[in-house]
Protein backbone atom coordinates (compact mmCIF):
# COMPACT_ATOMS: atom_id res chain seq x y z
CA UNK A 1 0.00 0.00 0.00
CA UNK A 2 1.25 3.48 -0.90
CA UNK A 3 0.15 6.81 0.50
CA UNK A 4 -0.22 9.83 -1.78
CA UNK A 5 -0.84 13.18 -0.09
CA UNK A 6 -2.11 16.29 -1.86
CA UNK A 7 -1.27 19.49 0.03
CA UNK A 8 -3.82 22.14 -0.93
CA UNK A 9 -7.51 21.93 -1.79
CA UNK A 10 -7.94 24.70 -4.32
CA UNK A 11 -8.37 24.19 -8.05
CA UNK A 12 -5.10 22.30 -8.58
CA UNK A 13 -5.26 20.17 -5.44
CA UNK A 14 -8.89 19.17 -5.85
CA UNK A 15 -8.46 18.23 -9.50
CA UNK A 16 -5.26 16.34 -8.66
CA UNK A 17 -7.17 14.21 -6.16
CA UNK A 18 -9.97 13.53 -8.64
CA UNK A 19 -7.47 12.42 -11.30
CA UNK A 20 -5.25 10.40 -8.98
CA UNK A 21 -7.91 8.28 -7.30
CA UNK A 22 -8.84 6.19 -10.38
CA UNK A 23 -5.14 5.65 -11.14
CA UNK A 24 -4.31 4.23 -7.69
CA UNK A 25 -5.04 0.70 -6.53
CA UNK A 26 -7.86 0.12 -4.03
CA UNK A 27 -5.21 -0.48 -1.36
CA UNK A 28 -3.45 2.83 -1.95
CA UNK A 29 -4.37 5.72 0.32
CA UNK A 30 -5.05 9.19 -1.08
CA UNK A 31 -5.34 12.11 1.36
CA UNK A 32 -6.05 15.77 0.62
CA UNK A 33 -4.94 18.36 3.20
CA UNK A 34 -6.80 21.67 2.99
CA UNK A 35 -7.41 24.81 5.02
CA UNK A 36 -11.02 24.34 6.09
CA UNK A 37 -13.67 22.33 4.29
CA UNK A 38 -14.91 24.72 1.57
CA UNK A 39 -13.77 25.06 -2.04
CA UNK A 40 -14.54 28.37 -3.74
CA UNK A 41 -14.43 29.02 -7.48
CA UNK A 42 -11.83 31.79 -7.57
CA UNK A 43 -12.65 33.08 -11.11
CA UNK A 44 -16.04 34.23 -9.75
CA UNK A 45 -14.49 36.48 -7.08
CA UNK A 46 -14.79 39.66 -9.21
CA UNK A 47 -18.55 38.99 -9.39
CA UNK A 48 -18.71 38.50 -5.60
CA UNK A 49 -16.91 41.81 -5.09
CA UNK A 50 -19.41 43.58 -7.35
CA UNK A 51 -22.38 41.95 -5.61
CA UNK A 52 -23.27 39.77 -8.62
CA UNK A 53 -22.65 36.51 -6.72
CA UNK A 54 -22.70 35.37 -3.11
CA UNK A 55 -20.04 33.07 -1.70
CA UNK A 56 -22.65 30.35 -1.23
CA UNK A 57 -23.28 30.27 -4.98
CA UNK A 58 -19.64 29.47 -5.73
CA UNK A 59 -18.67 27.14 -2.89
CA UNK A 60 -18.54 23.37 -2.46
CA UNK A 61 -18.20 21.36 0.75
CA UNK A 62 -15.22 19.16 -0.08
CA UNK A 63 -15.30 16.38 2.57
CA UNK A 64 -18.66 15.19 1.23
CA UNK A 65 -17.36 14.93 -2.35
CA UNK A 66 -14.04 13.43 -1.30
CA UNK A 67 -15.75 10.78 0.83
CA UNK A 68 -17.90 9.68 -2.12
CA UNK A 69 -14.78 9.30 -4.24
CA UNK A 70 -12.84 7.31 -1.64
CA UNK A 71 -10.46 10.17 -0.85
CA UNK A 72 -9.44 11.10 2.69
CA UNK A 73 -9.76 14.75 3.64
CA UNK A 74 -7.97 16.63 6.42
CA UNK A 75 -9.06 20.23 7.07
CA UNK A 76 -6.36 21.12 9.63
CA UNK A 77 -3.98 22.62 7.06
CA UNK A 78 -0.31 21.89 6.46
CA UNK A 79 2.29 23.61 8.65
CA UNK A 80 5.57 22.34 7.19
CA UNK A 81 6.80 19.86 4.63
CA UNK A 82 9.73 17.71 5.79
CA UNK A 83 10.94 16.34 2.45
CA UNK A 84 13.99 14.51 3.82
CA UNK A 85 11.68 12.46 6.03
CA UNK A 86 8.78 12.18 3.54
CA UNK A 87 6.26 13.52 6.00
CA UNK A 88 3.94 16.49 6.28
CA UNK A 89 3.48 18.32 9.57
CA UNK A 90 -0.06 19.57 10.17
CA UNK A 91 -1.12 22.74 11.96
CA UNK A 92 -2.10 20.79 15.08
CA UNK A 93 1.39 19.27 15.37
CA UNK A 94 0.50 15.83 14.00
CA UNK A 95 2.16 14.28 10.95
CA UNK A 96 1.19 12.39 7.81
CA UNK A 97 3.82 10.17 6.20
CA UNK A 98 3.71 9.96 2.41
CA UNK A 99 5.22 7.99 -0.41
CA UNK A 100 4.38 10.76 -2.88
CA UNK A 101 3.42 14.35 -2.18
CA UNK A 102 1.66 16.73 -4.58
CA UNK A 103 2.07 20.37 -3.53
CA UNK A 104 -0.88 22.45 -4.72
CA UNK A 105 -1.04 25.13 -2.06
CA UNK A 106 -1.53 28.19 -4.20
CA UNK A 107 0.33 31.33 -3.07
CA UNK A 108 0.74 33.45 0.01
CA UNK A 109 -0.46 37.00 -0.66
CA UNK A 110 2.41 39.43 -0.05
CA UNK A 111 0.42 42.46 1.12
CA UNK A 112 3.11 43.30 3.68
CA UNK A 113 5.65 44.14 0.96
CA UNK A 114 4.01 47.51 0.30
CA UNK A 115 3.03 49.86 3.11
CA UNK A 116 -0.75 50.32 3.27
CA UNK A 117 -1.60 47.52 0.79
CA UNK A 118 -4.36 45.02 1.41
CA UNK A 119 -7.80 44.60 2.98
CA UNK A 120 -6.38 45.04 6.47
CA UNK A 121 -5.13 48.45 5.34
CA UNK A 122 -6.42 50.76 2.61
CA UNK A 123 -7.01 48.67 -0.53
CA UNK A 124 -9.29 45.79 -1.42
CA UNK A 125 -8.44 42.38 -2.90
CA UNK A 126 -10.30 39.73 -4.91
CA UNK A 127 -7.75 36.95 -4.48
CA UNK A 128 -9.88 35.10 -1.91
CA UNK A 129 -13.65 34.95 -1.46
CA UNK A 130 -13.30 36.45 2.04
CA UNK A 131 -11.52 39.42 0.49
CA UNK A 132 -14.12 39.66 -2.28
CA UNK A 133 -16.90 39.86 0.30
CA UNK A 134 -15.06 42.67 2.10
CA UNK A 135 -14.49 44.41 -1.23
CA UNK A 136 -18.23 44.27 -1.87
CA UNK A 137 -19.07 45.68 1.56
CA UNK A 138 -16.58 48.50 0.99
CA UNK A 139 -18.02 49.13 -2.49
CA UNK A 140 -21.53 49.48 -1.03
CA UNK A 141 -20.21 52.09 1.41
CA UNK A 142 -18.38 53.82 -1.45
CA UNK A 143 -21.64 54.17 -3.37
CA UNK A 144 -22.96 56.48 -0.65
CA UNK A 145 -20.09 58.91 -1.31
CA UNK A 146 -18.64 58.13 -4.76
CA UNK A 147 -15.26 59.43 -5.84
CA UNK A 148 -12.09 58.33 -7.68
CA UNK A 149 -11.42 54.59 -8.14
CA UNK A 150 -8.10 52.82 -8.69
CA UNK A 151 -7.91 49.21 -9.88
CA UNK A 152 -4.81 47.27 -10.86
CA UNK A 153 -1.87 45.11 -9.79
CA UNK A 154 1.33 46.01 -7.97
CA UNK A 155 4.93 45.19 -8.81
CA UNK A 156 5.69 41.48 -8.71
CA UNK A 157 2.06 40.54 -9.34
CA UNK A 158 1.48 37.65 -11.72
CA UNK A 159 -2.31 37.56 -12.03
CA UNK A 160 -3.48 40.52 -14.10
CA UNK A 161 -6.62 39.19 -15.76
CA UNK A 162 -8.85 39.55 -12.67
CA UNK A 163 -7.74 43.19 -12.28
CA UNK A 164 -8.90 44.01 -15.81
CA UNK A 165 -12.11 42.08 -15.20
CA UNK A 166 -12.88 43.92 -11.99
CA UNK A 167 -12.21 47.35 -13.52
CA UNK A 168 -14.64 46.67 -16.36
CA UNK A 169 -17.21 44.99 -14.11
CA UNK A 170 -17.17 48.04 -11.80
CA UNK A 171 -17.59 50.29 -14.82
CA UNK A 172 -20.60 48.21 -15.93
CA UNK A 173 -22.16 48.25 -12.46
CA UNK A 174 -21.68 52.01 -12.07
CA UNK A 175 -23.25 52.68 -15.47
CA UNK A 176 -26.22 50.52 -14.55
CA UNK A 177 -26.63 52.64 -11.43
CA UNK A 178 -26.29 55.85 -13.49
CA UNK A 179 -23.32 56.82 -11.32
CA UNK A 180 -20.40 56.38 -13.70
CA UNK A 181 -20.17 60.12 -14.33
CA UNK A 182 -19.32 60.64 -10.64
CA UNK A 183 -16.41 58.16 -10.62
CA UNK A 184 -13.06 58.86 -12.33
CA UNK A 185 -11.23 55.56 -12.83
CA UNK A 186 -7.54 54.75 -13.26
CA UNK A 187 -5.96 51.37 -14.00
CA UNK A 188 -2.53 51.09 -12.37
CA UNK A 189 -0.34 48.15 -13.37
CA UNK A 190 3.23 46.89 -13.20
CA UNK A 191 2.89 45.61 -16.78
CA UNK A 192 5.14 47.35 -19.33
CA UNK A 193 2.10 47.84 -21.56
CA UNK A 194 -1.65 47.29 -21.34
CA UNK A 195 -2.50 43.69 -22.20
CA UNK A 196 0.92 42.25 -21.36
CA UNK A 197 -0.77 40.03 -18.72
CA UNK A 198 2.56 38.62 -17.57
CA UNK A 199 2.68 36.75 -20.88
CA UNK A 200 4.05 39.42 -23.24
CA UNK A 201 0.52 39.59 -24.62
CA UNK A 202 -1.64 36.99 -26.33
CA UNK A 203 -2.82 37.79 -29.85
CA UNK A 204 -3.90 41.44 -29.85
CA UNK A 205 -4.64 41.76 -26.12
CA UNK A 206 -2.74 45.06 -26.14
CA UNK A 207 -5.01 46.61 -28.74
CA UNK A 208 -8.19 45.00 -27.40
CA UNK A 209 -7.67 46.06 -23.80
CA UNK A 210 -6.42 49.56 -24.63
CA UNK A 211 -9.50 50.08 -26.81
CA UNK A 212 -11.77 48.84 -24.02
CA UNK A 213 -10.17 51.18 -21.48
CA UNK A 214 -10.55 54.14 -23.82
CA UNK A 215 -14.16 53.29 -24.61
CA UNK A 216 -14.97 53.18 -20.90
CA UNK A 217 -13.01 56.36 -20.06
CA UNK A 218 -10.55 54.56 -17.81
CA UNK A 219 -7.09 56.13 -17.70
CA UNK A 220 -4.05 53.95 -17.15
CA UNK A 221 -0.50 53.98 -15.82
CA UNK A 222 1.90 51.18 -16.85
CA UNK A 223 5.32 50.23 -15.47
CA UNK A 224 3.99 51.49 -12.16
CA UNK A 225 5.80 50.80 -8.90
CA UNK A 226 3.56 51.45 -5.90
CA UNK A 227 5.72 52.84 -3.10
CA UNK A 228 3.17 53.57 -0.36
CA UNK A 229 -0.58 53.65 0.10
CA UNK A 230 -2.35 56.01 2.47
CA UNK A 231 -5.99 56.11 3.52
CA UNK A 232 -7.07 58.07 0.43
CA UNK A 233 -3.96 58.31 -1.77
CA UNK A 234 -1.66 55.95 -3.66
CA UNK A 235 1.97 56.94 -4.22
CA UNK A 236 3.40 55.61 -7.48
CA UNK A 237 6.68 55.78 -9.38
CA UNK A 238 6.40 55.42 -13.13
CA UNK A 239 9.54 53.58 -14.29
CA UNK A 240 11.14 54.20 -17.68
CA UNK A 241 12.59 51.60 -20.03
CA UNK A 242 16.02 52.47 -18.57
CA UNK A 243 14.73 51.30 -15.15
CA UNK A 244 14.96 54.83 -13.79
CA UNK A 245 11.90 56.53 -12.23
CA UNK A 246 10.61 59.14 -14.67
CA UNK A 247 7.55 60.37 -12.84
CA UNK A 248 6.28 60.42 -9.25
CA UNK A 249 2.50 60.40 -8.96
CA UNK A 250 0.13 60.68 -6.04
CA UNK A 251 -3.33 59.43 -6.99
CA UNK A 252 -6.30 60.16 -4.73
CA UNK A 253 -8.94 57.44 -4.35
CA UNK A 254 -12.17 56.73 -2.56
CA UNK A 255 -12.05 53.04 -3.48
CA UNK A 256 -9.10 50.92 -4.60
CA UNK A 257 -8.56 47.26 -5.49
CA UNK A 258 -4.95 46.25 -6.11
CA UNK A 259 -3.78 42.69 -6.64
CA UNK A 260 -0.64 41.86 -4.62
CA UNK A 261 2.51 39.98 -5.49
CA UNK A 262 2.57 36.28 -4.64
CA UNK A 263 5.16 34.20 -2.79
CA UNK A 264 5.35 30.59 -1.68
CA UNK A 265 3.51 29.56 1.47
CA UNK A 266 5.34 29.10 4.78
CA UNK A 267 4.87 25.31 4.64
CA UNK A 268 7.46 25.09 1.84
CA UNK A 269 9.24 28.46 1.72
CA UNK A 270 12.95 28.33 2.54
CA UNK A 271 13.44 24.58 2.02
CA UNK A 272 16.70 24.21 0.10
CA UNK A 273 16.32 22.25 -3.10
CA UNK A 274 12.53 22.36 -2.97
CA UNK A 275 11.79 26.04 -3.54
CA UNK A 276 13.38 29.10 -5.11
CA UNK A 277 14.21 32.33 -3.29
CA UNK A 278 10.61 33.46 -3.58
CA UNK A 279 9.29 30.23 -2.09
CA UNK A 280 7.86 28.70 -5.29
CA UNK A 281 8.36 24.97 -5.86
CA UNK A 282 11.00 23.99 -8.41
CA UNK A 283 9.83 21.31 -10.86
CA UNK A 284 11.10 19.67 -14.04
CA UNK A 285 9.07 19.00 -17.18
CA UNK A 286 7.37 16.07 -15.43
CA UNK A 287 6.13 18.40 -12.61
CA UNK A 288 8.66 16.66 -10.34
CA UNK A 289 11.10 18.30 -7.96
CA UNK A 290 14.69 17.43 -8.95
CA UNK A 291 16.00 17.27 -5.38
CA UNK A 292 13.11 15.30 -3.89
CA UNK A 293 11.77 13.04 -6.67
CA UNK A 294 8.77 11.86 -4.65
CA UNK A 295 7.43 15.43 -4.59
CA UNK A 296 5.40 16.94 -7.43
CA UNK A 297 3.82 20.40 -7.67
CA UNK A 298 0.99 21.96 -9.66
CA UNK A 299 -0.63 25.36 -9.96
CA UNK A 300 0.29 28.78 -8.66
CA UNK A 301 2.89 27.39 -6.25
CA UNK A 302 5.13 26.29 -9.16
CA UNK A 303 8.23 28.35 -10.00
CA UNK A 304 8.10 29.78 -13.53
CA UNK A 305 10.62 32.30 -14.85
CA UNK A 306 9.29 35.61 -16.24
CA UNK A 307 8.79 35.81 -20.00
CA UNK A 308 11.48 38.50 -20.23
CA UNK A 309 12.89 41.60 -18.54
CA UNK A 310 10.49 44.44 -17.73
CA UNK A 311 11.10 47.85 -16.09
CA UNK A 312 8.98 46.75 -13.11
CA UNK A 313 8.95 43.07 -11.97
CA UNK A 314 6.09 41.10 -13.53
CA UNK A 315 5.32 37.46 -12.79
CA UNK A 316 3.78 34.76 -14.97
CA UNK A 317 0.15 33.76 -14.34
CA UNK A 318 -0.85 30.13 -13.92
CA UNK A 319 -4.20 29.95 -15.69
CA UNK A 320 -6.90 27.31 -15.31
CA UNK A 321 -6.22 25.04 -18.28
CA UNK A 322 -2.48 25.36 -17.71
CA UNK A 323 -3.01 24.09 -14.15
CA UNK A 324 -5.24 21.27 -15.43
CA UNK A 325 -2.47 20.16 -17.77
CA UNK A 326 -0.01 20.11 -14.83
CA UNK A 327 -2.51 18.01 -12.85
CA UNK A 328 -2.95 15.43 -15.61
CA UNK A 329 0.81 15.06 -16.12
CA UNK A 330 1.34 14.66 -12.38
CA UNK A 331 -1.37 12.02 -12.03
CA UNK A 332 0.01 10.07 -15.01
CA UNK A 333 3.56 10.21 -13.68
CA UNK A 334 2.73 9.15 -10.12
CA UNK A 335 0.69 6.28 -11.53
CA UNK A 336 3.65 5.25 -13.68
CA UNK A 337 6.02 5.29 -10.69
CA UNK A 338 3.65 3.25 -8.55
CA UNK A 339 3.52 0.67 -11.34
CA UNK A 340 7.28 0.47 -11.76
CA UNK A 341 7.54 2.60 -14.90
CA UNK A 342 9.46 5.77 -15.64
CA UNK A 343 7.41 8.99 -15.70
CA UNK A 344 7.14 10.32 -19.26
CA UNK A 345 4.13 12.66 -19.23
CA UNK A 346 4.69 16.37 -19.78
CA UNK A 347 2.08 19.08 -19.46
CA UNK A 348 1.45 21.25 -22.50
CA UNK A 349 0.92 24.37 -20.35
CA UNK A 350 -1.64 25.55 -22.90
CA UNK A 351 -3.91 28.41 -21.84
CA UNK A 352 -7.59 28.91 -22.63
CA UNK A 353 -9.05 31.95 -20.86
CA UNK A 354 -12.32 33.86 -20.67
CA UNK A 355 -12.14 37.35 -19.16
CA UNK A 356 -15.54 38.83 -18.33
CA UNK A 357 -16.06 42.60 -18.67
CA UNK A 358 -19.56 42.74 -17.24
CA UNK A 359 -21.27 43.22 -20.59
CA UNK A 360 -18.68 41.70 -22.89
CA UNK A 361 -15.23 40.22 -22.58
CA UNK A 362 -12.03 38.90 -24.13
CA UNK A 363 -11.13 35.27 -24.82
CA UNK A 364 -7.69 34.01 -25.69
CA UNK A 365 -5.89 30.79 -26.52
CA UNK A 366 -2.13 30.48 -26.06
CA UNK A 367 -0.42 27.22 -27.00
CA UNK A 368 1.73 27.03 -24.99
CA UNK A 369 1.07 29.79 -22.50
CA UNK A 370 4.76 30.79 -22.40
CA UNK A 371 6.00 32.21 -25.75
CA UNK A 372 7.07 31.38 -28.42
CA UNK A 373 3.71 29.81 -29.28
CA UNK A 374 2.12 27.57 -31.86
CA UNK A 375 -1.24 29.33 -31.37
CA UNK A 376 -1.53 32.98 -30.32
CA UNK A 377 -5.18 34.08 -30.58
CA UNK A 378 -7.54 36.51 -28.87
CA UNK A 379 -11.03 37.84 -29.59
CA UNK A 380 -13.71 39.90 -27.88
CA UNK A 381 -17.47 40.20 -27.80
CA UNK A 382 -20.61 39.90 -25.70
CA UNK A 383 -20.48 36.13 -26.18
CA UNK A 384 -17.52 35.95 -23.76
CA UNK A 385 -19.67 37.30 -20.90
CA UNK A 386 -22.23 34.55 -21.41
CA UNK A 387 -19.58 31.90 -22.05
CA UNK A 388 -17.94 32.61 -18.71
CA UNK A 389 -21.27 32.37 -16.89
CA UNK A 390 -21.88 29.00 -18.53
CA UNK A 391 -18.35 27.87 -17.72
CA UNK A 392 -18.84 28.76 -14.05
CA UNK A 393 -21.95 26.58 -13.85
CA UNK A 394 -20.27 23.72 -15.71
CA UNK A 395 -17.09 23.83 -13.62
CA UNK A 396 -18.90 23.90 -10.29
CA UNK A 397 -21.04 20.98 -11.44
CA UNK A 398 -18.07 18.80 -12.33
CA UNK A 399 -16.30 19.72 -9.08
CA UNK A 400 -19.39 18.67 -7.11
CA UNK A 401 -19.45 15.39 -9.05
CA UNK A 402 -15.78 14.78 -8.34
CA UNK A 403 -14.70 14.86 -11.99
CA UNK A 404 -11.59 16.39 -13.48
CA UNK A 405 -12.08 15.92 -17.22
CA UNK A 406 -15.35 14.32 -18.36
CA UNK A 407 -15.03 12.46 -21.66
CA UNK A 408 -17.09 15.05 -23.54
CA UNK A 409 -14.82 17.88 -22.35
CA UNK A 410 -11.78 15.94 -23.52
CA UNK A 411 -13.44 15.24 -26.87
CA UNK A 412 -14.33 18.90 -27.44
CA UNK A 413 -10.90 20.21 -26.47
CA UNK A 414 -9.08 17.65 -28.58
CA UNK A 415 -11.38 18.43 -31.52
CA UNK A 416 -10.18 22.03 -31.15
CA UNK A 417 -6.58 20.85 -31.06
CA UNK A 418 -6.12 21.78 -27.39
CA UNK A 419 -4.43 19.05 -25.35
CA UNK A 420 -3.35 18.67 -21.74
CA UNK A 421 -0.36 16.41 -22.39
CA UNK A 422 2.59 16.27 -24.73
CA UNK A 423 4.52 13.05 -24.43
CA UNK A 424 8.25 13.04 -23.82
CA UNK A 425 10.53 11.95 -26.71
CA UNK A 426 10.49 8.21 -27.27
CA UNK A 427 14.15 7.84 -26.26
CA UNK A 428 13.13 8.71 -22.69
CA UNK A 429 10.63 5.88 -22.53
CA UNK A 430 12.01 2.83 -20.74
Amino acid sequence: MSTVVVLGAGLGGTLAAYELRPKLSPNDQLVVVGQGSQYHFVPSNPWVAAGWRTRHEIEITLPEVMSRKGIGYVSKGGKRVHPGESRLELEDGSYIAYDYLVIATGPELAFDEIEGLGPDNFTQSICHVDHAERANASFNEFLKHPGPVIVGAVQGASCFGPAYEFAFILDTELRRRRMRDKVPMTFVTAEPYIGHLGLDGVGDTKGLLESELRKRHIKWITSARVTRIESAAMNIEEIGDDNIPKNAITLPFSYAMMLPAFRGVSAVRGIEGLTNARGFVIVDKKQRNPSFPNIFAVGVCVAIAPTGPTPVPVGVPKTGFMIESMVTATAENISALLNGRDPISEATWNAVCLADFGDGGVAFVAEPQIPPRNVNWSAQGKWVHYAKQAFEKYYLRKMRRGESEPFYERWIMEALGIHRLSRAPSKEVS
